[in-house]
Protein backbone atom coordinates (compact mmCIF):
# COMPACT_ATOMS: atom_id res chain seq x y z
CA UNK A 1 0.00 0.00 0.00
CA UNK A 2 1.51 3.23 -1.07
CA UNK A 3 -1.20 5.65 0.24
CA UNK A 4 -3.35 5.77 2.86
CA UNK A 5 -7.36 7.93 3.20
CA UNK A 6 -6.70 9.32 6.18
CA UNK A 7 -9.27 9.99 9.02
CA UNK A 8 -8.33 12.88 11.46
CA UNK A 9 -8.35 11.05 15.27
CA UNK A 10 -9.28 13.33 18.30
CA UNK A 11 -7.42 12.96 21.13
CA UNK A 12 -7.62 13.88 24.67
CA UNK A 13 -5.09 14.31 27.53
CA UNK A 14 -4.93 11.63 30.24
CA UNK A 15 -4.51 13.30 34.08
CA UNK A 16 -5.48 12.43 37.15
CA UNK A 17 -6.81 8.85 35.90
CA UNK A 18 -9.53 11.01 34.05
CA UNK A 19 -9.46 11.68 30.06
CA UNK A 20 -9.82 15.49 29.51
CA UNK A 21 -11.16 17.30 27.17
CA UNK A 22 -10.32 20.84 26.14
CA UNK A 23 -11.41 23.52 24.37
CA UNK A 24 -7.74 24.42 22.92
CA UNK A 25 -6.63 22.04 20.27
CA UNK A 26 -3.81 21.39 18.33
CA UNK A 27 -4.06 19.68 14.18
CA UNK A 28 -1.15 17.34 13.42
CA UNK A 29 -0.57 16.91 9.58
CA UNK A 30 0.94 14.18 7.47
CA UNK A 31 4.55 14.75 6.70
CA UNK A 32 4.42 12.69 3.80
CA UNK A 33 1.14 14.44 2.21
CA UNK A 34 0.45 17.26 4.39
CA UNK A 35 -3.48 16.73 5.56
CA UNK A 36 -4.69 16.63 8.78
CA UNK A 37 -4.52 13.36 10.40
CA UNK A 38 -4.87 13.70 14.16
CA UNK A 39 -6.42 16.33 16.99
CA UNK A 40 -4.50 17.09 20.32
CA UNK A 41 -5.98 19.07 23.39
CA UNK A 42 -3.56 21.20 24.79
CA UNK A 43 -3.34 21.84 29.01
CA UNK A 44 -3.70 25.53 30.00
CA UNK A 45 -1.73 26.65 33.49
CA UNK A 46 -3.96 24.87 35.47
CA UNK A 47 -4.35 21.60 33.85
CA UNK A 48 -0.39 21.68 34.33
CA UNK A 49 -0.83 22.18 38.05
CA UNK A 50 -3.33 19.39 38.26
CA UNK A 51 -1.16 17.08 36.78
CA UNK A 52 1.84 17.60 38.86
CA UNK A 53 0.06 17.78 42.05
CA UNK A 54 -1.41 14.40 40.94
CA UNK A 55 1.05 12.88 40.22
CA UNK A 56 3.03 14.37 43.80
CA UNK A 57 -0.46 13.09 45.18
CA UNK A 58 -0.14 9.24 44.16
CA UNK A 59 3.80 9.11 45.44
CA UNK A 60 3.36 7.55 48.52
CA UNK A 61 0.54 4.96 46.97
CA UNK A 62 2.59 4.33 44.27
CA UNK A 63 6.08 3.79 46.37
CA UNK A 64 3.96 1.54 48.50
CA UNK A 65 3.06 -1.14 45.92
CA UNK A 66 4.70 -4.60 45.45
CA UNK A 67 7.19 -5.23 43.30
CA UNK A 68 5.03 -7.93 41.63
CA UNK A 69 2.04 -5.90 41.08
CA UNK A 70 4.35 -3.36 39.09
CA UNK A 71 5.71 -5.79 37.21
CA UNK A 72 2.31 -7.24 36.51
CA UNK A 73 1.23 -3.31 34.90
CA UNK A 74 4.35 -3.14 32.89
CA UNK A 75 4.18 -6.76 31.29
CA UNK A 76 0.16 -5.96 30.54
CA UNK A 77 1.43 -2.49 29.27
CA UNK A 78 3.77 -5.06 26.78
CA UNK A 79 0.65 -7.24 25.93
CA UNK A 80 -1.25 -4.56 25.17
CA UNK A 81 1.29 -2.56 22.80
CA UNK A 82 1.39 -6.17 21.02
CA UNK A 83 -2.46 -6.16 20.79
CA UNK A 84 -2.80 -2.80 19.36
CA UNK A 85 0.56 -2.89 17.15
CA UNK A 86 -1.55 -2.25 14.11
CA UNK A 87 -3.15 1.03 15.74
CA UNK A 88 1.03 2.18 16.72
CA UNK A 89 1.96 1.58 13.98
CA UNK A 90 -0.57 3.73 11.64
CA UNK A 91 0.18 6.25 14.31
CA UNK A 92 3.69 6.34 13.45
CA UNK A 93 3.50 6.41 10.10
CA UNK A 94 0.68 9.02 9.94
CA UNK A 95 1.95 11.60 12.43
CA UNK A 96 5.88 10.82 12.17
CA UNK A 97 6.16 9.76 8.95
CA UNK A 98 7.52 6.76 9.83
CA UNK A 99 8.44 3.86 6.94
CA UNK A 100 6.15 1.24 7.68
CA UNK A 101 9.40 -1.30 8.03
CA UNK A 102 10.72 0.65 10.59
CA UNK A 103 7.40 1.96 12.25
CA UNK A 104 6.29 -2.09 12.54
CA UNK A 105 10.02 -2.37 14.46
CA UNK A 106 9.36 0.62 16.85
CA UNK A 107 6.40 -1.44 18.14
CA UNK A 108 8.38 -4.20 18.37
CA UNK A 109 11.19 -1.95 20.49
CA UNK A 110 8.68 -0.94 22.83
CA UNK A 111 7.06 -3.90 23.43
CA UNK A 112 10.56 -5.05 24.55
CA UNK A 113 11.35 -2.71 26.58
CA UNK A 114 8.09 -3.10 28.89
CA UNK A 115 9.06 -7.15 29.01
CA UNK A 116 12.49 -6.16 30.19
CA UNK A 117 10.93 -3.49 32.89
CA UNK A 118 8.99 -5.80 34.09
CA UNK A 119 11.97 -8.48 34.76
CA UNK A 120 14.02 -5.40 36.38
CA UNK A 121 11.03 -4.31 38.43
CA UNK A 122 11.48 -7.70 40.51
CA UNK A 123 15.04 -7.43 40.63
CA UNK A 124 15.87 -3.69 41.39
CA UNK A 125 16.99 -4.00 45.40
CA UNK A 126 19.79 -2.76 46.59
CA UNK A 127 22.87 -4.46 48.48
CA UNK A 128 24.53 -5.18 50.84
CA UNK A 129 27.90 -3.72 52.14
CA UNK A 130 30.44 -4.51 55.02
CA UNK A 131 30.68 -1.66 57.28
CA UNK A 132 33.70 -3.27 59.97
CA UNK A 133 36.99 -0.79 58.85
CA UNK A 134 40.37 -0.54 60.62
CA UNK A 135 38.75 1.82 63.14
CA UNK A 136 34.82 0.67 63.40
CA UNK A 137 33.46 -2.18 65.54
CA UNK A 138 32.89 -5.55 63.46
CA UNK A 139 29.53 -5.19 65.88
CA UNK A 140 28.61 -3.10 62.60
CA UNK A 141 28.03 -5.92 60.75
CA UNK A 142 26.20 -5.27 57.35
CA UNK A 143 24.61 -2.26 55.81
CA UNK A 144 21.61 -2.63 53.89
CA UNK A 145 21.58 -0.20 50.78
CA UNK A 146 18.08 0.23 49.34
CA UNK A 147 17.60 2.09 45.98
CA UNK A 148 14.30 4.44 47.11
CA UNK A 149 12.02 5.95 44.29
CA UNK A 150 13.28 10.32 44.21
CA UNK A 151 9.46 10.93 43.41
CA UNK A 152 7.49 12.40 40.26
CA UNK A 153 9.10 12.47 36.96
CA UNK A 154 8.71 14.95 33.73
CA UNK A 155 9.59 12.92 30.58
CA UNK A 156 9.54 15.34 27.53
CA UNK A 157 9.94 13.40 24.42
CA UNK A 158 11.01 14.41 20.67
CA UNK A 159 8.81 12.97 17.74
CA UNK A 160 10.81 10.44 15.92
CA UNK A 161 10.49 7.83 18.23
CA UNK A 162 7.17 8.83 19.68
CA UNK A 163 6.45 5.13 21.25
CA UNK A 164 9.92 4.13 22.02
CA UNK A 165 11.07 7.29 23.48
CA UNK A 166 7.90 7.48 25.63
CA UNK A 167 8.39 3.40 26.69
CA UNK A 168 12.07 4.77 27.92
CA UNK A 169 10.61 6.93 30.57
CA UNK A 170 7.50 5.59 31.39
CA UNK A 171 8.83 1.74 32.04
CA UNK A 172 11.88 2.93 34.08
CA UNK A 173 9.80 5.01 36.31
CA UNK A 174 6.79 2.65 37.03
CA UNK A 175 9.11 0.07 37.80
CA UNK A 176 11.31 1.72 40.00
CA UNK A 177 7.85 3.56 41.65
CA UNK A 178 8.15 6.89 40.61
CA UNK A 179 5.01 8.61 38.94
CA UNK A 180 5.49 10.15 35.61
CA UNK A 181 3.60 12.85 33.34
CA UNK A 182 4.76 12.65 29.79
CA UNK A 183 4.84 15.67 27.31
CA UNK A 184 4.97 14.19 24.10
CA UNK A 185 6.05 16.44 20.92
CA UNK A 186 3.72 18.38 19.27
CA UNK A 187 3.85 16.49 16.59
CA UNK A 188 3.25 13.34 17.46
CA UNK A 189 1.06 13.43 20.74
CA UNK A 190 -1.03 9.81 19.42
CA UNK A 191 1.38 7.36 20.80
CA UNK A 192 1.51 8.73 24.00
CA UNK A 193 -2.06 8.63 24.00
CA UNK A 194 -2.56 5.35 22.78
CA UNK A 195 0.39 4.15 25.73
CA UNK A 196 -2.00 5.63 28.62
CA UNK A 197 -5.09 3.77 27.29
CA UNK A 198 -3.08 0.89 27.82
CA UNK A 199 -1.79 1.22 31.01
CA UNK A 200 -5.26 2.35 32.15
CA UNK A 201 -6.50 -1.48 30.99
CA UNK A 202 -3.55 -2.99 32.53
CA UNK A 203 -4.27 -1.49 35.62
CA UNK A 204 -7.84 -2.45 35.21
CA UNK A 205 -6.64 -6.01 34.85
CA UNK A 206 -4.49 -6.20 38.13
CA UNK A 207 -5.48 -9.05 40.64
CA UNK A 208 -7.99 -7.68 43.40
CA UNK A 209 -5.18 -7.76 45.86
CA UNK A 210 -3.52 -5.39 43.54
CA UNK A 211 -6.11 -2.67 43.47
CA UNK A 212 -4.50 0.38 45.17
CA UNK A 213 -2.27 1.03 42.09
CA UNK A 214 -2.97 4.53 41.72
CA UNK A 215 -3.98 5.82 37.55
CA UNK A 216 -2.16 8.93 38.45
CA UNK A 217 1.21 7.22 38.36
CA UNK A 218 1.28 7.73 34.48
CA UNK A 219 -0.26 10.58 32.87
CA UNK A 220 0.32 12.29 29.22
CA UNK A 221 -0.07 16.42 29.20
CA UNK A 222 0.25 18.20 26.04
CA UNK A 223 1.02 21.80 25.49
CA UNK A 224 3.21 24.39 23.44
CA UNK A 225 6.80 24.12 23.95
CA UNK A 226 6.75 27.88 24.97
CA UNK A 227 5.16 26.56 28.32
CA UNK A 228 7.73 23.86 29.66
CA UNK A 229 8.66 26.60 31.50
CA UNK A 230 5.77 26.63 33.11
CA UNK A 231 5.72 22.70 33.98
CA UNK A 232 9.65 22.06 34.67
CA UNK A 233 8.69 25.24 37.65
CA UNK A 234 6.08 22.31 39.08
CA UNK A 235 7.97 21.82 42.80
CA UNK A 236 6.51 18.76 42.80
CA UNK A 237 8.95 17.19 40.04
CA UNK A 238 12.14 15.70 41.18
CA UNK A 239 13.59 14.55 38.07
CA UNK A 240 13.46 16.04 34.36
CA UNK A 241 14.14 12.96 31.57
CA UNK A 242 14.59 15.27 28.36
CA UNK A 243 15.66 13.93 24.79
CA UNK A 244 15.81 16.06 21.83
CA UNK A 245 18.02 18.94 20.56
CA UNK A 246 21.21 19.84 22.45
CA UNK A 247 20.30 23.51 22.18
CA UNK A 248 17.06 23.33 24.25
CA UNK A 249 18.21 20.20 26.22
CA UNK A 250 21.40 22.38 27.75
CA UNK A 251 18.53 25.54 28.92
CA UNK A 252 16.75 23.08 30.83
CA UNK A 253 18.98 23.12 33.58
CA UNK A 254 18.20 26.85 34.16
CA UNK A 255 14.78 26.27 33.87
CA UNK A 256 14.97 23.44 36.54
CA UNK A 257 16.67 24.48 38.93
CA UNK A 258 17.50 21.49 41.83
CA UNK A 259 16.05 18.76 39.83
CA UNK A 260 18.08 15.87 38.55
CA UNK A 261 18.11 16.39 34.49
CA UNK A 262 18.37 13.11 32.86
CA UNK A 263 19.88 14.40 28.76
CA UNK A 264 19.72 12.25 25.63
CA UNK A 265 20.62 14.93 23.36
CA UNK A 266 21.85 15.27 19.65
CA UNK A 267 24.89 13.51 17.69
CA UNK A 268 27.23 13.95 14.68
CA UNK A 269 28.09 10.02 14.69
CA UNK A 270 30.98 8.99 13.01
CA UNK A 271 31.97 5.63 11.73
CA UNK A 272 35.65 4.76 10.67
CA UNK A 273 36.79 1.98 8.08
CA UNK A 274 39.86 0.86 8.11
CA UNK A 275 41.57 -0.94 4.85
CA UNK A 276 41.39 -4.28 6.67
CA UNK A 277 37.75 -3.62 7.22
CA UNK A 278 34.42 -6.36 5.56
CA UNK A 279 33.49 -3.55 3.11
CA UNK A 280 30.88 -5.35 1.83
CA UNK A 281 29.04 -5.33 5.59
CA UNK A 282 30.55 -2.02 6.19
CA UNK A 283 29.20 -0.40 2.86
CA UNK A 284 25.66 -2.10 3.90
CA UNK A 285 25.20 -0.70 7.45
CA UNK A 286 26.44 2.71 6.58
CA UNK A 287 23.81 3.16 4.09
CA UNK A 288 21.28 1.88 6.60
CA UNK A 289 23.00 3.65 9.29
CA UNK A 290 22.78 7.12 7.72
CA UNK A 291 19.55 7.36 5.54
CA UNK A 292 17.08 5.18 7.31
CA UNK A 293 14.03 7.30 8.16
CA UNK A 294 15.66 10.58 6.54
CA UNK A 295 18.58 10.00 9.14
CA UNK A 296 16.60 11.60 11.91
CA UNK A 297 17.75 9.68 14.57
CA UNK A 298 20.21 10.94 17.11
CA UNK A 299 22.47 8.17 16.30
CA UNK A 300 22.56 8.52 12.60
CA UNK A 301 25.55 8.08 10.55
CA UNK A 302 27.10 11.73 9.45
CA UNK A 303 30.48 11.07 8.82
CA UNK A 304 32.27 8.38 7.38
CA UNK A 305 36.10 8.00 7.50
CA UNK A 306 37.94 5.88 5.28
CA UNK A 307 41.49 4.63 5.00
CA UNK A 308 43.16 6.55 2.15
CA UNK A 309 43.96 3.35 0.50
CA UNK A 310 40.16 2.10 -0.26
CA UNK A 311 38.28 5.49 -0.41
CA UNK A 312 38.00 5.19 -4.10
CA UNK A 313 36.79 1.71 -4.20
CA UNK A 314 34.24 2.35 -0.86
CA UNK A 315 32.96 5.76 -2.37
CA UNK A 316 32.05 3.99 -5.46
CA UNK A 317 29.87 1.10 -3.21
CA UNK A 318 28.19 3.33 -1.05
CA UNK A 319 27.33 5.63 -4.14
CA UNK A 320 26.04 2.19 -6.02
CA UNK A 321 23.67 1.16 -2.55
CA UNK A 322 22.43 4.54 -2.24
CA UNK A 323 20.74 4.20 -5.50
CA UNK A 324 18.94 0.56 -4.31
CA UNK A 325 17.56 2.59 -1.46
CA UNK A 326 13.31 2.95 -1.94
CA UNK A 327 12.38 6.12 -1.19
CA UNK A 328 8.58 7.58 -1.46
CA UNK A 329 5.36 7.01 1.12
CA UNK A 330 5.85 5.51 4.92
CA UNK A 331 2.47 3.30 4.04
CA UNK A 332 4.81 1.51 1.06
CA UNK A 333 6.32 -1.98 3.15
CA UNK A 334 9.12 -1.19 0.84
CA UNK A 335 10.20 2.17 1.79
CA UNK A 336 13.34 2.68 4.00
CA UNK A 337 13.30 6.90 3.10
CA UNK A 338 10.23 8.69 3.93
CA UNK A 339 9.40 12.27 3.99
CA UNK A 340 11.07 14.82 6.37
CA UNK A 341 9.07 15.89 9.43
CA UNK A 342 7.77 18.70 8.03
CA UNK A 343 9.20 21.83 5.29
CA UNK A 344 11.39 23.95 7.78
CA UNK A 345 13.53 20.32 8.10
CA UNK A 346 13.79 20.43 4.38
CA UNK A 347 14.57 24.08 3.84
CA UNK A 348 17.20 24.04 7.27
CA UNK A 349 19.15 20.54 5.46
CA UNK A 350 18.96 22.75 1.97
CA UNK A 351 20.70 25.47 3.12
CA UNK A 352 23.46 23.41 5.19
CA UNK A 353 24.67 21.44 2.12
CA UNK A 354 24.39 24.53 -0.40
CA UNK A 355 27.01 25.97 2.48
CA UNK A 356 28.66 23.21 2.05
CA UNK A 357 28.74 23.25 -1.83
CA UNK A 358 29.71 26.92 -1.92
CA UNK A 359 32.91 26.26 0.46
CA UNK A 360 34.10 23.39 -1.88
CA UNK A 361 32.41 20.38 -0.77
CA UNK A 362 31.36 17.78 -3.77
CA UNK A 363 28.36 15.59 -3.69
CA UNK A 364 28.64 12.41 -4.90
CA UNK A 365 24.21 11.66 -5.03
CA UNK A 366 21.46 12.94 -4.04
CA UNK A 367 19.18 15.08 -5.73
CA UNK A 368 17.51 17.83 -2.92
CA UNK A 369 17.45 17.95 0.82
CA UNK A 370 14.83 14.93 1.36
CA UNK A 371 16.92 12.45 -0.89
CA UNK A 372 19.84 10.21 -0.16
CA UNK A 373 22.63 12.44 -0.19
CA UNK A 374 26.52 11.63 -0.11
CA UNK A 375 28.61 14.24 0.20
CA UNK A 376 32.73 14.46 0.36
CA UNK A 377 35.23 17.28 0.91
CA UNK A 378 32.97 19.40 3.59
CA UNK A 379 35.07 21.64 5.41
CA UNK A 380 35.21 21.38 9.01
CA UNK A 381 33.89 25.17 9.34
CA UNK A 382 30.77 24.02 7.62
CA UNK A 383 27.27 23.43 9.74
CA UNK A 384 27.06 19.77 8.27
CA UNK A 385 30.81 18.86 9.78
CA UNK A 386 29.98 21.00 13.05
CA UNK A 387 25.89 19.83 14.02
CA UNK A 388 23.52 17.58 14.11
CA UNK A 389 22.34 17.51 10.17
CA UNK A 390 18.95 14.94 11.76
CA UNK A 391 18.34 14.18 7.82
CA UNK A 392 19.44 12.33 4.98
CA UNK A 393 22.90 13.34 4.48
CA UNK A 394 26.52 11.57 5.24
CA UNK A 395 29.89 12.55 4.64
CA UNK A 396 32.30 10.68 3.71
CA UNK A 397 36.34 11.70 3.54
CA UNK A 398 39.34 9.41 3.54
CA UNK A 399 42.18 9.43 5.97
CA UNK A 400 45.69 8.53 6.36
CA UNK A 401 46.61 7.49 9.46
CA UNK A 402 44.08 5.70 11.97
CA UNK A 403 45.12 8.41 14.98
CA UNK A 404 43.82 10.91 12.68
CA UNK A 405 40.71 9.34 11.42
CA UNK A 406 40.30 9.23 15.83
CA UNK A 407 41.02 12.83 16.33
CA UNK A 408 38.76 13.38 13.68
CA UNK A 409 35.71 11.35 15.70
CA UNK A 410 37.01 13.22 18.84
CA UNK A 411 36.89 17.18 17.30
CA UNK A 412 33.03 17.13 17.09
CA UNK A 413 31.58 18.46 19.81
CA UNK A 414 29.36 15.77 20.33
CA UNK A 415 30.19 12.26 22.04
CA UNK A 416 26.93 9.87 21.61
CA UNK A 417 27.95 7.26 19.79
CA UNK A 418 30.06 5.84 16.97
CA UNK A 419 31.73 2.95 14.78
CA UNK A 420 34.68 1.36 13.64
CA UNK A 421 34.57 -1.10 11.16
CA UNK A 422 38.75 -3.34 11.52
CA UNK A 423 39.32 -6.67 12.22
CA UNK A 424 42.64 -5.05 14.10
CA UNK A 425 42.06 -6.37 17.99
CA UNK A 426 45.03 -3.33 18.60
CA UNK A 427 42.80 -1.11 16.75
CA UNK A 428 39.54 -2.16 18.34
CA UNK A 429 41.25 -1.43 21.97
CA UNK A 430 42.69 1.63 20.83
CA UNK A 431 39.91 3.22 19.27
CA UNK A 432 37.97 1.79 23.24
CA UNK A 433 40.54 3.79 25.18
CA UNK A 434 40.52 6.68 22.48
CA UNK A 435 37.25 7.60 21.60
CA UNK A 436 34.92 10.19 23.88
CA UNK A 437 31.89 8.57 23.21
CA UNK A 438 28.95 7.36 24.85
CA UNK A 439 28.92 4.15 23.18
CA UNK A 440 31.54 2.39 20.63
CA UNK A 441 30.11 0.01 17.80
CA UNK A 442 32.73 -2.48 16.31
CA UNK A 443 32.19 -3.81 13.19
CA UNK A 444 28.48 -2.01 13.53
CA UNK A 445 26.96 1.05 13.04
CA UNK A 446 25.97 3.43 16.19
CA UNK A 447 22.73 3.81 14.48
CA UNK A 448 22.05 -0.07 16.84
CA UNK A 449 20.69 0.75 19.83
CA UNK A 450 19.94 -2.45 22.38
CA UNK A 451 16.89 -1.49 24.49
CA UNK A 452 18.83 -2.40 27.79
CA UNK A 453 22.29 -1.39 27.21
CA UNK A 454 23.08 2.07 29.12
CA UNK A 455 22.39 4.29 26.06
CA UNK A 456 23.85 7.92 26.26
CA UNK A 457 26.39 10.67 25.73
CA UNK A 458 28.98 12.71 26.65
CA UNK A 459 30.29 16.23 26.06
CA UNK A 460 27.63 18.14 24.56
CA UNK A 461 25.26 14.83 23.37
CA UNK A 462 24.12 14.79 26.98
CA UNK A 463 24.35 13.43 30.78
CA UNK A 464 22.84 10.20 32.44
CA UNK A 465 21.79 6.81 30.76
CA UNK A 466 18.48 5.39 29.96
CA UNK A 467 18.43 1.83 29.16
CA UNK A 468 15.80 0.53 31.45
CA UNK A 469 18.16 -0.42 34.71
CA UNK A 470 19.98 2.51 33.95
CA UNK A 471 17.02 5.04 34.01
CA UNK A 472 15.77 3.19 37.08
CA UNK A 473 18.58 3.88 39.05
CA UNK A 474 18.87 7.76 37.06
CA UNK A 475 15.24 7.86 38.79
CA UNK A 476 16.32 6.38 42.18
CA UNK A 477 18.39 7.15 45.22
CA UNK A 478 20.50 4.93 48.05
CA UNK A 479 19.58 4.90 50.93
CA UNK A 480 21.51 3.16 53.43
CA UNK A 481 20.73 1.59 56.63
CA UNK A 482 23.39 0.30 59.00
CA UNK A 483 23.73 0.25 62.76
CA UNK A 484 25.00 -1.76 65.60
CA UNK A 485 23.84 -5.45 66.06
CA UNK A 486 21.64 -5.35 69.22
CA UNK A 487 23.42 -8.78 71.15
CA UNK A 488 20.13 -9.96 72.90
CA UNK A 489 18.79 -12.46 71.11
Amino acid sequence: MSSKQHKTTRYRQFIAGEWVASELRTTQYSPFDGEPVSEMGLADHDLLVRAAASSEACRKQLSATSRVARSHVLRSMAEGIESRRTEFVDSLIEEAGKPWILADSEVTRARITFETAAEETKRFGGELLPMDTEWSSQKMGLAEIRWVPRGPVLGITPFNFPLNLVAHKVAPALASANPIVIKPAPQTPGCSVLLAEVFQKAVSCLPSQSTDFPLSAFQVVSCANSQIKNLLSCLEFQTVSFTGSAAIGWTLGGLAPGKRLLLELGGNAAVIVHKDADLVRAADRIVFGGFAYSGQTCISVQRVLVEKSIFSVFSKMLVEKVALIRCGSPFDKNTLVGPLINPAAKERIGSWISEALASGASRLCGQGADTPTLMSGVPVSCKLSQEEVFGPVVLIDPYDSFDEALSQVNASPFGLQAGVFTDSARLIELSSRVLEVGGLAINEVPTFRADHMPYGGVKQSGSGREGLRYAMEEFSERKIIFGYKSSVS
